[in-house]
């Protein structure tokens, strides 16, 4: 029978919890307050399944860590992959009740911080 090119159709869907810009894997992954304020070594998901990662002391919301070689192995460069970019989103505790409450107002009085401070001399420029 005589040689035919075959054509192959794929619909690719967007995965749900990874994003893909290339051969890097890009993800939202929550912390508490405690754990951004003081660091902490954190399980976040991968595509090889669960990894460590470090996360510093005084880390913001929207800071993005890298996990090296955790994205998406290369089709041109064997042996290779991506890595996964991993954003960190700071989850403010709820004041539940009076406690909660009370132990947030002390943390204030203990380490004032204004993090708008220069924010309006910043919008003049």
């Amino acid at each position: 029978a005589p040689t035919r090119d075959l054509d192959i159709i794929t619909d690719l869907q967007p995965h749900t919890f990874f994003e893909r810009r290339g051969n890097d894997l890009y993800t939202t992954d929550p912390i508490t307050v405690t754990e951004a304020a003081l660091g902490a070594k954190i399980e976040v998901p991968t595509m090889d399944g669960r990894s460590l990662l470090r996360v510093p002391p005084g880390t913001n919301s929207g800071q993005k860590l890298r996990l090296r070689e955790k994205g998406v192995p290369s089709v041109r460069d064997s042996g290779r992959r991506g890595d996964q970019y991993v954003e960190l989103q700071v989850v403010v505790p709820k004041p539940v009740d009076e406690r909660v409450r009370e132990l947030l107002k002390e943390l204030e009085k203990l380490a004032p911080e204004d993090p708008r401070k220069e924010l309006f001399d910043r919008a003049k420029a």
